[in-house]
This record gives C-alpha cells, sequence and structure tokens, in this order.
C-alpha cells in the first residue's frame, strides 16, 4: 500500500491510550482554555485522524506565510494550504505555555485538544490578504472561504496538540466517519493494495456513479473510497446525513459487492479550488489511496476558478515528486442519449447539444422540491426518493 505523505508511517496526533486521555483531560482543567474556530477545529481534528501527516500541530507564520508562496513550509515539506489556529486577541493565552482549545461546534465547549504555544505570530492584513489571494485566488469575502479566512484573527497561535476527540464527527456519523489510518486498515482487511478516492461534499447523482467506475477500470484499482466531508458546508449544500444516505443506497443497489468502501473525513469545506485539489490527494495518499478523481470545476465554488484548474496544478506547481499518490483527470460525465450510457463529454467530440441530459444544480433542486424525480438518467430512482424527502422537509 503507498506510504503517508512525509514519513513512512502515520503518526496521527490523537491520544489513543484511555489512561492517557483520561490524564490530560484532567489537565485540561487547569489550563487556560481557547475556543477556537471552527476552521482551527477541523484542523485539529484532521491532525487528531492522521489525514494531516506529517505535520504534529499548529503552523507558525514562517511556515503560513511559506505555504502560500511556494506550497512548502520553511523546512521543504510539500504543504498546499496554511494550517492555522488563528485568533482575534492573543491577551488572555500571555505566558501561557499549555493551552486546553475548546470546541466551538458541541454544546458546553468541550476540550478538543491541547496544545503546547510555541509562539503566538501576529500577521498583518496585508500578510493575510496576500495569504488568501494565493490559497483562494481571490480576496473577494464574497468567495465562503475567503470570508471565513479573513474572519478568524490575526494571531497565529503556533505549536503541537495532542488531540483528545474527534469533535462531532465520530457520535453524529458512527458508521461513517473514519480516521486515516482506520481507512488503511479497512483496506488491508479487504486485501486492496491500489485504491482510487472519489471526493464528495454533495450527493452522487448516476455520472458521478460511472465516473467512478470509469476510474476503477481505467487505473485497474482494487476498489474505491467514496470519502464524503462531514463538516461546515456553504448555505445551501445539503446536509452530511442526506448525503451519506444518498450515497449508501447508491453503492448498495449499482457496486458490484466489495468494490467500494463509504467513509467520511471531519473538515470544513475551503472551496478553495485548486488548493483544495492539491490538499485532497496529500490527505487521500495519508489514507492509504493511489488515485484521485479530479473532475471539473474540484472544490470549487461560483466562478472563481477555471474548469479544469484543479487539475493544471498538478502539472504546474506540484513537483513530481512532491506526492505518491497520482491522479485520475476526469472531463464533464453526462448521459448520452446518443449512446445511451454514461460518458465523459470529451470522449464524445461529434456530439450535439441535445445529445445529453444536463441539469443545473437549481433545476434539480427545483424538481425535488416539487416532489418530481430526475431523469432516471440522471439519477438514480432510490437516490432521488432520498433527495426529494430531503427537499420538500425543507419546503415544509
Amino acid at each position: 500500500m503507498i506510504q503517508p505523505h512525509g514519513s513512512s508511517e502515520l503518526a496521527p496526533r490523537f491520544v489513543a491510550d484511555s489512561a492517557q486521555r483520561d490524564s490530560l483531560i484532567t489537565e485540561a482543567d487547569t489550563l487556560p482554555g481557547l475556543t477556537v474556530s471552527s476552521a482551527a477545529a477541523a484542523n485539529a481534528v484532521m491532525l487528531g485522524a492522521g489525514y494531516f501527516n506529517p505535520l504534529t500541530g499548529f503552523m507558525n507564520k514562517d511556515d503560513a506565510l511559506s505555504v502560500g508562496a511556494t506550497l512548502r513550509t520553511t523546512a521543504g515539506l510539500f504543504w498546499p494550504v496554511p494550517v492555522l489556529n488563528l485568533v482575534e486577541d492573543p491577551a488572555a493565552l500571555a505566558g501561557a505555555n499549555r493551552i486546553a482549545l475548546r470546541d466551538p461546534n458541541v454544546p458546553g465547549e468541550p476540550v478538543l485538544a491541547i496544545q503546547d504555544v510555541e509562539g503566538i505570530d501576529e500577521i498583518s492584513a496585508d500578510e493575510l490578504e496576500a495569504l488568501a489571494e494565493q490559497v483562494f485566488g481571490t480576496t473577494d469575502r464574497n468567495h465562503p472561504g475567503v470570508g471565513t479566512f479573513l474572519s478568524q484573527g490575526r494571531f497565529a497561535v503556533h505549536g503541537p496538540i495532542q488531540v483528545l476527540n474527534f469533535s462531532y464527527f465520530e457520535t453524529d456519523f458512527p458508521d461513517t466517519f473514519r480516521t486515516a489510518g482506520q481507512i488503511r486498515e479497512e483496506f488491508a482487511r479487504r486485501g486492496w493494495e491500489r485504491v482510487v478516492a472519489f471526493q464528495t461534499r454533495n450527493p452522487m447523482h448516476r455520472a458521478h456513479e460511472e465516473l467512478c467506475k470509469m476510474a476503477l477500470a481505467d487505473t485497474g484499482a482494487d476498489g474505491v473510497l467514496v470519502h464524503m466531508l462531514l463538516g461546515k458546508l456553504k448555505p445551501g449544500d445539503i446536509p452530511a446525513d442526506v448525503r451519506d444516505a444518498a450515497i449508501r443506497k447508491m453503492v448498495e443497489h449499482y457496486f458490484p459487492e466489495n468494490t467500494v468502501m463509504i467513509a467520511g473525513y471531519g473538515f470544513d469545506m475551503l472551496y478553495a479550488g485548486p488548493r483544495e485539489a492539491v490538499l485532497h490527494a496529500l490527505f487521500r495518499q495519508n489514507a492509504g489511496c493511489s488515485y484521485l478523481i479530479v473532475g471539473r470545476d474540484h472544490a470549487g465554488v461560483g466562478d472563481y476558478y477555471g474548469p479544469f484548474d484543479a487539475q493544471t496544478i498538478f502539472d504546474e506547481q506540484v513537483p513530481e515528486d512532491a506526492l505518491a499518490i497520482d491522479i485520475y483527470r476526469a472531463d464533464h460525465t453526462a448521459f448520452s442519449r446518443k449512446l445511451g450510457k454514461v460518458v465523459m463529454m470529451r470522449d464524445v467530440p461529434d456530439h450535439t447539444k441535445d445529445d445529453f441530459v444536463l441539469l443545473s444544480g437549481t433545476a434539480v433542486r427545483d424538481m425535488l422540491g416539487r416532489g418530481e424525480a430526475p431523469p432516471e438518467e440522471f439519477s438514480r430512482p432510490e437516490v432521488a426518493e432520498i433527495l426529494m424527502a430531503h427537499y420538500q422537509q425543507q419546503d415544509g
């Protein structure tokens, strides 16, 4: 199986020993507390779960700025986005060597992790703007990722962390949330050596289903990891529990046995387009995958990125030796009436405009909200039923 990024073995920051974890939870009551942002909490979960291997904690200013400018830390580790714990006012942390990081997404704000404070660096407003431009390709605060990033504060609290739990992800999604190590263990149990990862923050329509099957056949991989984001999304996106149910129904009915593993990871969507696509590849490598499907407008939002920027970044900014995982380049995928099957549109150069079943997200939402199933060429009926129930409940 493929090696993790930056090391020969995973080194997750979660404290697995229960006695040690209990001791740290007791210690946390004696430490200064910091309720972190949702973005920082998600970073902590990814560090704890081994997805951000080999990082040990939150970056300092120099590493963050280096990652923004060069996609490498000051020590030379390839990394596409800064991993930060930003705060607005660090006064309450003055002189603290260790702090308890409290979870903003769980009632009562329990301790999520303990951080050793190596320093607190002030990042100027101009430096943050430049970092946003490098990571997101824009400083427009209407971009959901930029708005979130620039609202967290200008002080980077940096240093290694010990993660004590996985926020709400493990309790809310017990059948779906998995750490990178757990995914590797499941691959080994199934006898899978080479695996294709499919990233999703949406339900999977028929084109997504067929794309996974195409990638499986073209790469000769042993299986597909359908790996869904379980964290915060922008308004209007479908909640994780609905997506989970829809994806499981599709896999149950339309994939051969032991060809798909469904799992989820605890992270908030960045909508950073190309940079986030590289991050997606990196942490799928940590989960043991050999390929990541990168399609049209991967991790994008609005019209901030070109349709295939998330593919070309691997050619233009990712050195050949930076990652061991390969990407599977996908075009827009749709059902061809002419051929009677789902195809990549680039493979049918002589098609006419009316040949493909293409529906906008708005059109699909309107149909589902009215209790109308999209055409079977677009969405499997079993999946459509779950989505219709969701939208009708929202409208009701």
